[in-house]
Protein backbone atom coordinates (compact mmCIF):
# COMPACT_ATOMS: atom_id res chain seq x y z
CA UNK A 1 0.00 0.00 0.00
CA UNK A 2 1.46 3.53 -0.79
CA UNK A 3 1.96 6.07 1.98
CA UNK A 4 -1.20 8.17 1.79
CA UNK A 5 -0.83 11.86 0.23
CA UNK A 6 -1.11 13.35 3.84
CA UNK A 7 1.37 11.79 5.44
CA UNK A 8 3.76 12.89 2.37
CA UNK A 9 2.71 16.15 3.08
CA UNK A 10 3.88 16.28 6.29
CA UNK A 11 7.11 14.77 5.62
CA UNK A 12 10.13 18.16 6.02
CA UNK A 13 13.74 17.69 5.73
CA UNK A 14 15.83 19.24 8.38
CA UNK A 15 19.57 19.54 7.62
CA UNK A 16 22.16 18.63 9.71
CA UNK A 17 25.53 19.27 7.72
CA UNK A 18 26.14 19.68 4.54
CA UNK A 19 25.94 15.70 3.71
CA UNK A 20 22.84 14.47 6.18
CA UNK A 21 19.85 15.41 6.79
CA UNK A 22 16.81 14.34 9.29
CA UNK A 23 13.25 13.40 7.64
CA UNK A 24 10.43 14.43 9.88
CA UNK A 25 7.53 11.89 10.30
CA UNK A 26 4.20 12.68 11.71
CA UNK A 27 4.43 9.09 14.10
CA UNK A 28 6.59 6.16 14.87
CA UNK A 29 4.94 3.90 12.23
CA UNK A 30 5.75 6.08 9.67
CA UNK A 31 9.50 6.34 11.11
CA UNK A 32 9.60 2.32 10.67
CA UNK A 33 7.77 1.96 7.37
CA UNK A 34 9.73 5.02 6.04
CA UNK A 35 13.56 2.82 7.42
CA UNK A 36 12.45 0.14 6.32
CA UNK A 37 11.76 1.48 2.56
CA UNK A 38 15.37 3.34 2.82
CA UNK A 39 17.16 0.37 3.52
CA UNK A 40 15.94 -1.84 1.34
CA UNK A 41 16.30 0.66 -1.50
CA UNK A 42 19.04 2.94 -0.67
CA UNK A 43 19.64 6.44 -2.21
CA UNK A 44 22.77 6.71 -4.30
CA UNK A 45 25.96 7.93 -2.25
CA UNK A 46 23.97 7.01 1.02
CA UNK A 47 25.94 6.23 3.46
CA UNK A 48 24.16 5.64 6.86
CA UNK A 49 20.90 5.33 7.92
CA UNK A 50 18.91 6.06 11.19
CA UNK A 51 15.94 5.63 12.86
CA UNK A 52 14.86 7.36 16.04
CA UNK A 53 11.95 8.53 17.69
CA UNK A 54 10.13 11.16 14.96
CA UNK A 55 12.76 10.99 12.49
CA UNK A 56 15.01 9.09 9.95
CA UNK A 57 18.75 10.51 9.71
CA UNK A 58 20.42 9.63 6.13
CA UNK A 59 23.79 10.80 5.20
CA UNK A 60 25.80 10.71 2.33
CA UNK A 61 28.86 10.48 0.62
CA UNK A 62 28.74 13.91 -0.87
CA UNK A 63 26.96 17.00 -0.94
CA UNK A 64 25.60 16.36 -4.34
CA UNK A 65 24.39 13.16 -3.52
CA UNK A 66 22.88 14.76 0.01
CA UNK A 67 21.01 16.91 -1.98
CA UNK A 68 19.93 14.84 -4.99
CA UNK A 69 18.46 12.85 -2.15
CA UNK A 70 16.70 15.28 -0.34
CA UNK A 71 14.53 15.95 -4.02
CA UNK A 72 14.21 12.50 -4.26
CA UNK A 73 12.87 12.26 -0.39
CA UNK A 74 10.66 14.85 -1.05
CA UNK A 75 8.20 12.94 -2.96
CA UNK A 76 8.94 9.34 -1.93
CA UNK A 77 6.48 6.74 -2.95
CA UNK A 78 6.94 3.48 -1.16
CA UNK A 79 4.80 0.23 -0.01
CA UNK A 80 4.54 0.00 4.09
CA UNK A 81 6.97 -2.37 5.54
CA UNK A 82 5.15 -5.32 7.01
CA UNK A 83 4.75 -5.03 10.92
CA UNK A 84 8.01 -6.54 13.13
CA UNK A 85 7.48 -9.04 15.66
CA UNK A 86 10.84 -10.50 18.17
CA UNK A 87 11.61 -12.48 21.12
CA UNK A 88 10.28 -11.28 24.67
CA UNK A 89 12.87 -10.24 26.97
CA UNK A 90 12.05 -10.68 30.62
CA UNK A 91 14.94 -7.95 32.44
CA UNK A 92 15.52 -8.15 36.19
CA UNK A 93 15.74 -5.01 37.93
CA UNK A 94 16.70 -3.80 41.18
CA UNK A 95 15.15 -0.37 41.56
CA UNK A 96 17.54 2.32 43.64
CA UNK A 97 18.29 4.79 41.20
CA UNK A 98 19.61 7.66 42.22
CA UNK A 99 16.57 9.31 40.03
CA UNK A 100 14.05 7.08 41.23
CA UNK A 101 12.14 9.77 43.93
CA UNK A 102 12.51 12.51 41.22
CA UNK A 103 11.09 10.75 38.91
CA UNK A 104 8.07 9.91 41.25
CA UNK A 105 7.58 13.97 41.58
CA UNK A 106 7.76 14.68 38.04
CA UNK A 107 4.73 11.95 37.35
CA UNK A 108 2.81 12.81 40.90
CA UNK A 109 3.34 8.93 41.74
CA UNK A 110 5.18 7.28 45.01
CA UNK A 111 7.83 5.26 44.32
CA UNK A 112 6.19 2.28 44.59
CA UNK A 113 3.66 3.53 41.85
CA UNK A 114 6.73 4.20 39.55
CA UNK A 115 8.27 0.66 39.95
CA UNK A 116 4.66 -0.84 39.32
CA UNK A 117 3.98 1.41 36.37
CA UNK A 118 7.10 0.42 34.98
CA UNK A 119 7.40 -3.30 35.65
CA UNK A 120 3.22 -3.69 34.69
CA UNK A 121 3.67 -1.71 31.18
CA UNK A 122 4.63 -4.03 28.33
CA UNK A 123 7.57 -2.25 26.51
CA UNK A 124 8.97 -2.82 23.08
CA UNK A 125 11.78 -2.35 21.07
CA UNK A 126 11.05 1.32 18.45
CA UNK A 127 14.85 1.47 17.40
CA UNK A 128 18.44 1.17 18.21
CA UNK A 129 20.99 4.38 18.03
CA UNK A 130 22.86 6.15 21.13
CA UNK A 131 25.24 3.66 21.93
CA UNK A 132 25.73 -0.52 20.86
CA UNK A 133 22.85 -2.32 22.36
CA UNK A 134 21.23 0.63 23.82
CA UNK A 135 17.42 0.17 22.35
CA UNK A 136 14.52 2.77 23.24
CA UNK A 137 11.89 1.07 24.11
CA UNK A 138 7.99 2.50 23.77
CA UNK A 139 4.76 1.47 25.28
CA UNK A 140 1.49 2.20 24.41
CA UNK A 141 0.05 3.69 27.40
CA UNK A 142 2.64 6.03 27.97
CA UNK A 143 3.13 5.84 31.88
CA UNK A 144 5.96 7.38 32.75
CA UNK A 145 6.48 10.47 30.70
CA UNK A 146 9.61 12.57 32.22
CA UNK A 147 12.12 15.10 30.83
CA UNK A 148 15.89 14.53 30.82
CA UNK A 149 18.03 15.85 33.72
CA UNK A 150 18.68 19.52 32.80
CA UNK A 151 22.77 18.54 33.07
CA UNK A 152 23.97 15.35 31.44
CA UNK A 153 26.02 12.94 33.31
CA UNK A 154 29.37 12.73 31.83
CA UNK A 155 29.40 8.86 33.29
CA UNK A 156 26.17 6.74 33.51
CA UNK A 157 27.08 2.90 35.02
CA UNK A 158 26.44 0.20 32.79
CA UNK A 159 22.94 -1.75 33.65
CA UNK A 160 21.76 1.63 34.21
CA UNK A 161 17.31 1.20 33.82
CA UNK A 162 16.55 4.83 32.81
CA UNK A 163 13.71 7.36 31.40
CA UNK A 164 13.39 9.67 29.10
CA UNK A 165 10.59 11.31 27.46
CA UNK A 166 8.23 8.54 26.39
CA UNK A 167 10.74 5.74 26.44
CA UNK A 168 12.85 3.32 28.42
CA UNK A 169 16.40 1.91 28.04
CA UNK A 170 19.12 0.26 29.54
CA UNK A 171 22.42 1.55 29.26
CA UNK A 172 24.95 -1.30 27.73
CA UNK A 173 27.91 0.24 29.28
CA UNK A 174 29.56 3.42 31.14
CA UNK A 175 28.80 6.47 28.86
CA UNK A 176 27.58 9.97 29.37
CA UNK A 177 23.82 10.16 29.56
CA UNK A 178 21.17 12.59 30.85
CA UNK A 179 18.40 10.34 31.00
CA UNK A 180 16.29 9.67 34.45
CA UNK A 181 18.00 6.62 36.61
CA UNK A 182 15.40 4.74 38.16
CA UNK A 183 17.34 1.13 38.55
CA UNK A 184 20.33 -1.11 37.45
CA UNK A 185 19.89 -4.94 35.69
CA UNK A 186 22.92 -7.41 35.70
CA UNK A 187 21.59 -8.17 32.21
CA UNK A 188 24.28 -8.44 29.62
CA UNK A 189 22.37 -6.06 26.57
CA UNK A 190 25.61 -6.04 24.68
CA UNK A 191 27.75 -8.95 23.74
CA UNK A 192 29.86 -9.28 20.79
CA UNK A 193 30.36 -13.25 21.12
CA UNK A 194 26.90 -13.68 20.62
CA UNK A 195 25.08 -14.32 17.19
CA UNK A 196 22.88 -11.31 17.69
CA UNK A 197 25.12 -9.07 19.89
CA UNK A 198 22.49 -6.92 21.07
CA UNK A 199 20.25 -8.43 23.49
CA UNK A 200 16.70 -6.28 22.73
CA UNK A 201 16.20 -5.18 19.33
CA UNK A 202 13.37 -3.48 17.25
CA UNK A 203 10.33 -5.51 17.58
CA UNK A 204 11.02 -7.27 21.22
CA UNK A 205 8.98 -6.98 23.30
CA UNK A 206 10.16 -6.39 26.79
CA UNK A 207 9.41 -6.89 30.46
CA UNK A 208 10.98 -5.59 33.73
CA UNK A 209 10.96 -7.29 36.62
CA UNK A 210 12.37 -6.22 40.16
CA UNK A 211 14.40 -7.79 42.02
CA UNK A 212 15.50 -7.30 45.87
CA UNK A 213 19.45 -8.23 44.36
CA UNK A 214 21.19 -8.61 41.42
CA UNK A 215 22.92 -12.14 39.91
CA UNK A 216 26.02 -11.20 37.86
CA UNK A 217 25.37 -13.05 34.76
CA UNK A 218 28.32 -15.31 33.94
CA UNK A 219 30.02 -14.03 29.91
CA UNK A 220 31.75 -10.72 29.42
CA UNK A 221 31.43 -8.11 31.64
CA UNK A 222 29.90 -4.93 30.05
CA UNK A 223 32.95 -3.12 30.75
CA UNK A 224 35.15 -5.62 29.46
CA UNK A 225 37.18 -4.16 26.35
CA UNK A 226 38.25 -6.99 23.69
CA UNK A 227 41.92 -6.94 24.20
CA UNK A 228 43.27 -5.95 20.12
CA UNK A 229 46.99 -5.06 21.24
CA UNK A 230 49.02 -8.06 20.69
CA UNK A 231 49.24 -9.22 17.23
CA UNK A 232 46.39 -10.18 14.31
CA UNK A 233 47.39 -12.64 11.98
CA UNK A 234 50.53 -14.92 11.29
CA UNK A 235 53.88 -13.85 12.26
CA UNK A 236 55.25 -10.53 11.53
CA UNK A 237 59.03 -9.83 10.83
CA UNK A 238 58.89 -6.76 12.93
CA UNK A 239 57.24 -4.79 16.00
CA UNK A 240 56.86 -2.41 18.50
CA UNK A 241 56.98 -2.89 22.65
CA UNK A 242 55.25 -0.32 24.36
CA UNK A 243 57.17 0.80 27.21
CA UNK A 244 54.88 3.41 28.13
CA UNK A 245 51.70 4.65 26.32
CA UNK A 246 51.10 8.03 27.65
CA UNK A 247 48.07 9.76 28.96
CA UNK A 248 45.84 8.13 26.04
CA UNK A 249 46.79 5.45 23.46
CA UNK A 250 44.53 3.23 21.04
CA UNK A 251 44.66 1.57 17.77
CA UNK A 252 42.68 3.56 14.61
CA UNK A 253 41.87 3.44 11.42
CA UNK A 254 38.97 5.35 9.29
CA UNK A 255 36.07 3.80 11.10
CA UNK A 256 33.27 1.87 10.85
CA UNK A 257 30.38 3.57 9.27
CA UNK A 258 26.95 2.35 8.02
CA UNK A 259 25.83 1.01 11.30
CA UNK A 260 24.41 3.31 13.13
CA UNK A 261 21.13 1.25 13.59
CA UNK A 262 23.31 -1.13 16.06
CA UNK A 263 23.79 2.05 17.97
CA UNK A 264 27.49 1.78 16.59
CA UNK A 265 29.39 5.03 15.71
CA UNK A 266 31.75 5.14 12.80
CA UNK A 267 34.15 5.73 15.35
CA UNK A 268 37.97 5.91 13.91
CA UNK A 269 40.80 8.51 14.33
CA UNK A 270 39.42 11.65 15.57
CA UNK A 271 41.50 13.40 13.37
CA UNK A 272 41.15 11.22 10.18
CA UNK A 273 43.07 14.02 7.89
CA UNK A 274 45.92 13.26 9.82
CA UNK A 275 45.36 9.36 9.73
CA UNK A 276 45.41 9.37 5.61
CA UNK A 277 48.31 11.69 5.75
CA UNK A 278 50.32 9.40 7.52
CA UNK A 279 49.21 6.78 5.86
CA UNK A 280 49.87 8.30 2.78
CA UNK A 281 53.72 9.23 3.46
CA UNK A 282 54.17 5.80 4.34
CA UNK A 283 52.66 4.25 1.13
CA UNK A 284 49.83 2.23 2.83
CA UNK A 285 46.06 2.30 2.11
CA UNK A 286 44.42 5.33 3.97
CA UNK A 287 42.76 2.74 6.28
CA UNK A 288 45.83 1.06 7.56
CA UNK A 289 46.12 1.31 11.27
CA UNK A 290 47.90 3.73 13.25
CA UNK A 291 48.40 4.71 16.36
CA UNK A 292 45.87 7.63 18.02
CA UNK A 293 47.88 9.67 21.29
CA UNK A 294 46.57 12.08 23.22
CA UNK A 295 49.39 14.72 24.62
CA UNK A 296 52.50 13.04 23.91
CA UNK A 297 54.65 10.79 26.17
CA UNK A 298 54.68 7.76 24.25
CA UNK A 299 57.66 5.68 24.06
CA UNK A 300 58.15 2.51 22.02
CA UNK A 301 61.02 -0.18 21.58
CA UNK A 302 61.95 -1.45 17.95
CA UNK A 303 61.98 -5.26 17.69
CA UNK A 304 63.09 -5.21 14.36
CA UNK A 305 63.55 -2.71 11.34
CA UNK A 306 60.45 -0.29 11.02
CA UNK A 307 59.70 2.59 8.68
CA UNK A 308 57.41 5.41 10.67
CA UNK A 309 55.84 8.68 10.15
CA UNK A 310 54.09 10.98 12.63
CA UNK A 311 51.33 13.70 11.77
CA UNK A 312 48.94 15.74 13.57
CA UNK A 313 49.42 17.66 17.10
CA UNK A 314 53.58 19.15 16.76
CA UNK A 315 55.47 16.88 18.83
CA UNK A 316 59.40 16.34 19.83
CA UNK A 317 60.46 12.70 17.81
CA UNK A 318 63.44 11.62 19.81
CA UNK A 319 64.76 8.00 19.32
CA UNK A 320 68.00 6.90 21.00
CA UNK A 321 69.99 3.72 20.98
CA UNK A 322 71.71 2.06 24.11
CA UNK A 323 74.56 -0.44 23.64
CA UNK A 324 76.76 -1.64 25.96
CA UNK A 325 80.39 -0.87 25.87
CA UNK A 326 83.11 -3.79 25.45
CA UNK A 327 85.37 -4.21 27.87
CA UNK A 328 89.20 -5.63 27.64
CA UNK A 329 89.40 -9.13 28.80
CA UNK A 330 90.89 -9.44 31.99
CA UNK A 331 94.67 -11.06 32.62
CA UNK A 332 94.53 -14.44 33.55
CA UNK A 333 95.38 -14.59 37.33
CA UNK A 334 97.70 -16.48 38.85
CA UNK A 335 97.14 -19.95 40.40
CA UNK A 336 97.93 -18.45 43.93
CA UNK A 337 97.04 -14.75 44.29
CA UNK A 338 98.59 -12.40 46.36
CA UNK A 339 96.65 -10.76 48.66
CA UNK A 340 96.79 -6.90 47.85
CA UNK A 341 95.24 -4.00 49.74
CA UNK A 342 91.67 -2.96 48.04
CA UNK A 343 91.58 0.38 46.11
CA UNK A 344 88.65 1.93 44.62
CA UNK A 345 90.62 1.60 41.26
CA UNK A 346 89.51 -2.81 41.87
CA UNK A 347 85.94 -2.13 42.30
CA UNK A 348 84.01 -3.98 39.60
CA UNK A 349 81.50 -1.16 38.38
CA UNK A 350 79.94 -2.86 35.91
CA UNK A 351 78.86 -2.71 31.97
CA UNK A 352 79.46 0.55 31.17
CA UNK A 353 76.72 1.84 27.70
CA UNK A 354 77.06 4.30 25.23
CA UNK A 355 73.94 6.24 24.15
CA UNK A 356 73.11 7.57 20.78
CA UNK A 357 70.56 10.06 20.26
CA UNK A 358 69.07 11.64 17.18
CA UNK A 359 65.67 13.14 16.34
CA UNK A 360 63.21 12.78 13.49
CA UNK A 361 60.97 14.93 11.65
CA UNK A 362 57.18 15.61 11.83
CA UNK A 363 55.60 14.39 7.97
CA UNK A 364 58.02 12.10 6.83
CA UNK A 365 59.10 8.77 6.67
CA UNK A 366 61.99 7.64 8.91
CA UNK A 367 63.95 4.30 9.86
CA UNK A 368 63.31 2.83 13.69
CA UNK A 369 66.22 0.55 14.19
CA UNK A 370 65.97 -3.12 15.30
CA UNK A 371 66.59 -1.70 19.68
CA UNK A 372 66.18 1.72 18.99
CA UNK A 373 63.49 3.28 21.66
CA UNK A 374 61.46 6.38 20.22
CA UNK A 375 59.42 8.83 22.36
CA UNK A 376 57.11 11.41 21.52
CA UNK A 377 57.25 14.90 23.46
CA UNK A 378 54.43 16.86 24.77
CA UNK A 379 52.49 18.67 21.66
CA UNK A 380 53.42 22.44 21.24
CA UNK A 381 50.10 22.88 19.04
CA UNK A 382 47.09 20.34 18.70
CA UNK A 383 46.32 17.49 21.39
CA UNK A 384 46.36 14.06 19.11
CA UNK A 385 49.20 12.64 17.42
CA UNK A 386 49.24 10.02 15.21
CA UNK A 387 51.51 7.42 14.72
CA UNK A 388 51.88 5.22 11.57
CA UNK A 389 54.15 2.24 10.32
CA UNK A 390 54.70 0.79 7.37
CA UNK A 391 52.11 -2.14 6.41
CA UNK A 392 49.99 -0.74 9.49
CA UNK A 393 49.54 -2.08 12.66
CA UNK A 394 48.31 -5.59 12.87
CA UNK A 395 45.82 -5.11 15.15
CA UNK A 396 42.61 -7.78 15.02
CA UNK A 397 39.39 -6.44 13.41
CA UNK A 398 36.07 -6.00 15.18
CA UNK A 399 33.22 -5.19 12.78
CA UNK A 400 35.73 -5.16 9.79
CA UNK A 401 37.24 -2.33 11.44
CA UNK A 402 40.49 -1.91 13.75
CA UNK A 403 39.70 1.16 15.69
CA UNK A 404 38.91 1.78 19.17
CA UNK A 405 35.56 3.23 20.37
CA UNK A 406 36.15 4.39 23.50
CA UNK A 407 32.12 4.99 23.72
CA UNK A 408 31.05 1.40 23.15
CA UNK A 409 34.23 -0.72 23.91
CA UNK A 410 34.62 -1.92 20.90
CA UNK A 411 37.95 -2.61 18.97
CA UNK A 412 41.43 -3.01 20.76
CA UNK A 413 41.98 -2.09 24.35
CA UNK A 414 43.99 1.11 25.17
CA UNK A 415 47.61 0.39 24.96
CA UNK A 416 49.60 -0.34 28.26
CA UNK A 417 53.17 -0.72 29.15
CA UNK A 418 54.61 -4.41 27.60
CA UNK A 419 51.54 -4.53 24.99
CA UNK A 420 53.97 -5.68 21.63
CA UNK A 421 52.22 -4.59 18.59
CA UNK A 422 52.61 -6.53 15.37
CA UNK A 423 52.83 -4.75 11.64
CA UNK A 424 51.02 -5.53 8.80
CA UNK A 425 53.03 -6.04 5.01
CA UNK A 426 52.05 -3.39 2.66
CA UNK A 427 50.00 -6.16 0.77
CA UNK A 428 47.83 -6.73 3.66
CA UNK A 429 47.72 -2.77 4.35
CA UNK A 430 45.78 -2.40 1.31
CA UNK A 431 46.06 -5.06 -1.35
CA UNK A 432 48.57 -3.22 -3.35
CA UNK A 433 52.39 -3.19 -2.75
CA UNK A 434 53.60 0.18 -3.17
CA UNK A 435 57.56 0.10 -4.00
CA UNK A 436 57.90 3.48 -1.97
CA UNK A 437 57.31 5.76 0.57
CA UNK A 438 55.74 9.07 0.16
CA UNK A 439 57.37 12.41 0.03
CA UNK A 440 57.78 14.54 3.22
CA UNK A 441 54.43 16.75 3.73
CA UNK A 442 53.73 20.45 5.14
CA UNK A 443 51.55 20.70 8.18
CA UNK A 444 47.97 20.15 7.18
CA UNK A 445 46.78 23.13 9.16
CA UNK A 446 47.66 25.73 12.02
CA UNK A 447 46.74 23.79 15.18
CA UNK A 448 45.06 24.76 17.66
CA UNK A 449 46.18 25.93 21.02
CA UNK A 450 45.48 27.08 24.82
CA UNK A 451 44.29 30.46 24.62
CA UNK A 452 44.58 30.54 20.88
CA UNK A 453 41.67 31.75 19.23
CA UNK A 454 40.57 28.96 16.50
CA UNK A 455 37.60 29.47 14.17
CA UNK A 456 35.48 26.43 13.36
CA UNK A 457 33.02 26.79 10.53
CA UNK A 458 29.27 25.45 10.84
CA UNK A 459 26.07 25.49 9.05
CA UNK A 460 22.85 26.15 11.32
CA UNK A 461 20.24 23.29 11.74
CA UNK A 462 18.59 21.05 12.54
CA UNK A 463 17.45 22.37 15.30
CA UNK A 464 18.48 25.87 15.34
CA UNK A 465 15.14 27.15 15.62
CA UNK A 466 14.89 25.81 19.01
CA UNK A 467 16.98 28.89 19.76
CA UNK A 468 15.96 32.82 19.52
CA UNK A 469 17.77 34.99 18.03
CA UNK A 470 20.27 36.09 21.17
CA UNK A 471 20.73 32.29 21.76
CA UNK A 472 22.21 31.76 17.98
CA UNK A 473 24.09 35.44 18.57
CA UNK A 474 25.93 33.95 21.42
CA UNK A 475 26.78 30.71 19.11
CA UNK A 476 28.50 32.48 16.69
CA UNK A 477 29.28 35.91 17.72
CA UNK A 478 31.27 34.95 20.80
CA UNK A 479 34.46 32.68 22.05
CA UNK A 480 33.94 29.89 24.12
CA UNK A 481 36.26 27.84 25.95
CA UNK A 482 37.31 24.41 25.40
CA UNK A 483 37.48 22.53 28.52
CA UNK A 484 39.25 19.39 30.15
CA UNK A 485 36.13 17.25 30.08
CA UNK A 486 36.40 16.32 26.70
CA UNK A 487 37.29 13.28 25.37
CA UNK A 488 36.84 11.26 21.78
CA UNK A 489 32.89 11.38 22.44
CA UNK A 490 33.00 15.28 22.37
CA UNK A 491 34.37 18.67 23.23
CA UNK A 492 32.73 20.39 26.36
CA UNK A 493 32.89 23.74 25.98
CA UNK A 494 32.95 26.90 29.04
CA UNK A 495 31.89 30.41 29.01
CA UNK A 496 34.73 32.50 28.10
CA UNK A 497 35.09 36.06 29.61
CA UNK A 498 31.99 38.36 29.18
CA UNK A 499 29.98 35.63 27.34
CA UNK A 500 26.60 34.21 27.93
CA UNK A 501 24.93 30.71 27.60
CA UNK A 502 22.62 29.74 24.76
CA UNK A 503 19.03 30.87 25.11
CA UNK A 504 16.01 29.06 23.69
CA UNK A 505 12.85 29.81 22.06
CA UNK A 506 11.19 26.18 22.73
CA UNK A 507 10.64 24.74 26.03
CA UNK A 508 9.94 20.88 26.71
CA UNK A 509 11.51 17.55 25.10
CA UNK A 510 12.94 16.66 21.98
CA UNK A 511 12.29 13.34 20.59
CA UNK A 512 15.75 11.44 20.16
CA UNK A 513 17.35 11.79 16.74
CA UNK A 514 20.25 11.09 14.89
CA UNK A 515 23.27 13.22 14.71
CA UNK A 516 26.89 13.43 13.03
CA UNK A 517 29.94 14.37 13.97
CA UNK A 518 30.71 18.01 14.08
CA UNK A 519 27.16 18.26 15.95
CA UNK A 520 26.85 21.17 18.02
CA UNK A 521 24.43 19.40 21.03
CA UNK A 522 22.98 22.25 23.35
CA UNK A 523 21.27 20.93 26.89
CA UNK A 524 19.57 23.01 29.24
CA UNK A 525 22.55 24.75 30.35
CA UNK A 526 22.97 26.11 26.93
CA UNK A 527 27.15 25.48 27.28
CA UNK A 528 27.78 23.68 23.56
CA UNK A 529 29.04 20.15 23.25
CA UNK A 530 31.09 19.42 20.17
CA UNK A 531 30.39 15.68 18.87
CA UNK A 532 33.24 13.78 17.39
CA UNK A 533 34.20 10.39 16.31
CA UNK A 534 32.73 8.22 18.84
CA UNK A 535 29.73 10.39 19.81
CA UNK A 536 26.35 8.94 20.27
CA UNK A 537 24.66 7.90 17.01
CA UNK A 538 21.37 9.58 18.96
CA UNK A 539 20.89 12.42 21.29
CA UNK A 540 17.78 13.96 22.55
CA UNK A 541 19.36 17.89 22.88
CA UNK A 542 18.68 19.93 20.41
CA UNK A 543 21.75 20.46 17.94
CA UNK A 544 21.96 24.34 16.58
CA UNK A 545 24.67 23.82 13.94
CA UNK A 546 27.36 21.21 12.93
CA UNK A 547 30.93 21.71 12.08
CA UNK A 548 31.48 21.30 8.02
CA UNK A 549 33.62 17.99 7.46
CA UNK A 550 36.98 19.99 6.04
CA UNK A 551 37.27 21.44 9.84
CA UNK A 552 36.26 18.18 11.70
CA UNK A 553 40.30 17.30 12.29
CA UNK A 554 40.68 21.19 13.59
CA UNK A 555 37.77 20.22 15.89
CA UNK A 556 39.74 16.65 17.05
CA UNK A 557 43.22 18.69 18.00
CA UNK A 558 41.64 21.25 20.66
CA UNK A 559 43.21 21.23 23.85
CA UNK A 560 41.61 22.28 26.85
CA UNK A 561 41.53 26.21 27.07
CA UNK A 562 41.78 26.75 23.51
CA UNK A 563 39.36 29.71 22.48
CA UNK A 564 36.81 28.98 19.61
CA UNK A 565 34.30 30.91 17.32
CA UNK A 566 32.04 29.22 15.49
CA UNK A 567 31.52 30.73 12.05
CA UNK A 568 28.43 30.07 10.08
CA UNK A 569 28.66 29.46 6.73
CA UNK A 570 26.34 28.81 3.34
CA UNK A 571 27.01 24.96 2.67
CA UNK A 572 27.89 24.97 -0.91
CA UNK A 573 29.90 27.93 -1.01
CA UNK A 574 31.45 27.40 2.38
CA UNK A 575 31.90 31.36 2.74
CA UNK A 576 30.70 33.27 5.95
CA UNK A 577 26.79 34.09 6.00
CA UNK A 578 25.68 37.55 7.06
CA UNK A 579 24.43 38.23 10.60
CA UNK A 580 21.48 38.76 9.14
CA UNK A 581 20.87 34.92 7.78
CA UNK A 582 21.72 33.55 10.92
CA UNK A 583 18.86 33.52 12.31
CA UNK A 584 16.84 30.88 13.34
CA UNK A 585 15.94 29.12 9.94
CA UNK A 586 13.03 27.11 8.67
CA UNK A 587 12.70 23.50 6.87
CA UNK A 588 14.33 23.50 3.03
CA UNK A 589 15.54 21.02 0.69
CA UNK A 590 18.83 22.59 -0.22
CA UNK A 591 19.96 23.72 3.16
CA UNK A 592 20.37 26.54 5.51
CA UNK A 593 21.48 28.87 2.49
CA UNK A 594 18.25 28.54 0.58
Amino acid sequence: MSTPPSVEAQRSIRWTGTRAFLIECAELTEVVNLHAHLAAHPLPGQRELLAAGRTVMVAFDSRKYAVSGAQAVASLDYDDAASVSGDTIRIPVLYDGEDLAAVANLTNMSVEGVIAAHTQTQWRGAFGGFAPGFTYLVSDSDPLVVPRRETPRTAVPAGSVALAGNFSAVYPRQSPGGWQLIGRTSAQMWDLDRDKPALVRPGDTVVYEAVRELIEINGVSAENTPDGSGGGSGESPASLEVIHPGLQSLIQDLGRPGLGDLGVSASGAADKTSVRQANRILGNDSNAAVIENVLGELELRALGELILAVTGAEVSIEIERVTEIEQPAEPEQPSEPEELEESDEDIDTGPQFHVQQRTAPMRSAFKLHDGETLRLGAPRAGLRTYLGVRGGFDAPKFLNSRATDSMSGIGPSPLATGHVLNMGSPARAGGVVQAVVGQAEPAIADLPQAGKLTELRITLGPRDDWFDAAGIAALTEQEWLATSQSNRIGVRFELSDGSRPMTRAKDGELASEGAVPGSLQIPPSGLPVLFLADHPVTGGYPVAGVVIESDLALAAQLPPGARVKFTPVDPDSLTPLSPSTTSPSTPSLKGPSA
